[in-house]
């Protein structure tokens, strides 16, 4: 599923700002983010743009280009070469995530129903950093339509769940700042993959590398299975390195069953990889709980935020991306998952 970028929503509650004539926090579904002194009230619907919202260059988005102006000098798989990006930012002391416009100023939009998705409407792009060629490679094709695309929703969209799911189980790993990898082996066919991309078999790629010297289509045929392992690189060269890793490696975080088309539970995905570890060095997700009853333990979603912030299992001098929880069984056949992200880390790294 894309992710839904801009969409309609209502806003839940309006907090002043201390010292703050212009301004105020607005509250939005899990997200605050600040907005202009009266120009909504509780109930009040609009346009909410989340962080790593790629916005056009219009005129009504002007007032942006001071803090969110950015130029990308080669645009990449159609990336628009200009835009206004969207990201975490701290203004008079308080957190802001993304940007809430009032409804009238998007005179073209056909529904204004609560929840709808305006992304393709308002030419919303997700933002995403230049990747460097040895980790964008050769383009093969899409990613293959059989395998599930490595992208978690944020709890701030979720909010639910703290309702829904409070009597679930999850497991809870480190979110790691890294490139996302899917190696994938069927009866026809082998491959190896970026987030979005199928990548021809490429020497020079840092993908197909790593799957090479693991062995990772190997082990794969071995299992005599149709599956996929999916995971994040990390280390030198990647994302800046933030957790100052030595060389390069794959942190394995799901397993997907092809044929079955969904995710193993986290107890398969343990007992897959602890044959892998024996004889590839092939590492895990840092685990931070293998079992938590984690909306019973953080009723808010400012607990659960906090819960977020801590020290990486892999570098314990710098401070964790966030955490990812999965549950431990499925429920109605999908593994239910989301991310969490430490905002204390957006406000350092997301530059």
């Amino acid at each position: 599923m894309e992710r839904k970028l801009a969409t309609i929503r209502k806003v839940n509650e309006i907090k002043p700002i201390e010292n703050a004539d212009m301004i105020e926090l607005a509250i939005v579904d899990g997200w605050q983010c600040v907005v202009k002194k009266g120009e909504f009230k509780p109930g009040d619907l609009g346009v909410y743009f989340e962080i790593d919202s790629y916005l056009p260059i219009e005129e009504r988005y002007e007032f942006l280009r001071k803090s969110s102006y950015k130029k990308i000098p080669d645009q990449l798989q159609g990336q628009r070469a200009e835009g206004f990006r969207l990201k975490t930012v701290k203004l008079r002391g308080q957190i802001s995530q993304g940007l809430m416009l009032p409804l009238d100023m998007f005179p073209e939009l056909k529904t204004t129903s609560p929840g709808s998705d305006v992304t393709e409407s308002l030419n919303v792009e997700l933002y995403e950093p230049p990747v460097p060629a040895n980790l964008a490679g050769q383009v093969r094709g899409k990613l293959p339509g059989f395998l599930k695309k490595t992208d978690e929703e944020r709890i701030q969209n979720l909010p639910e769940y703290f309702e829904n799911y409070k009597n679930i189980s999850f497991e809870c790993t480190e979110k790691i700042d890294g490139s996302s990898m899917t190696v994938y082996s069927t009866e026809d066919d082998q491959g190896v993959c970026s987030r979005n991309l199928n990548l021809k078999e490429d020497e020079q790629n840092t993908l197909w590398k790593i799957a090479k010297q693991l062995e990772l289509h190997k082990l794969l045929k071995e299992l005599n299975k149709n599956l996929a392992l999916q995971g994040e690189i990390a280390g030198e060269g990647i994302q800046k390195n933030p957790l100052k890793i030595k060389g390069q490696h794959l942190f394995l975080f799901n397993i997907w069953d092809i044929e079955k088309r969904q995710h193993l539970t986290p107890e398969e995905r343990m007992e897959i990889f602890d044959s892998f570890e024996k004889r590839v060095p092939i590492r895990h997700v840092p685990v931070i709980s293998s079992e938590i009853k984690v909306f019973e333990k953080y009723k808010t979603m400012q607990e659960l935020l906090d819960f977020a912030v801590g020290k990486s299992l892999l570098n314990k001098d710098i401070g964790r991306e966030g955490i990812v929880l999965k549950s431990l069984e499925s429920i109605g056949r999908e593994i239910i998952s989301f991310k969490v992200i430490s905002n204390k880390y957006l406000l350092k790294h997301n530059a």
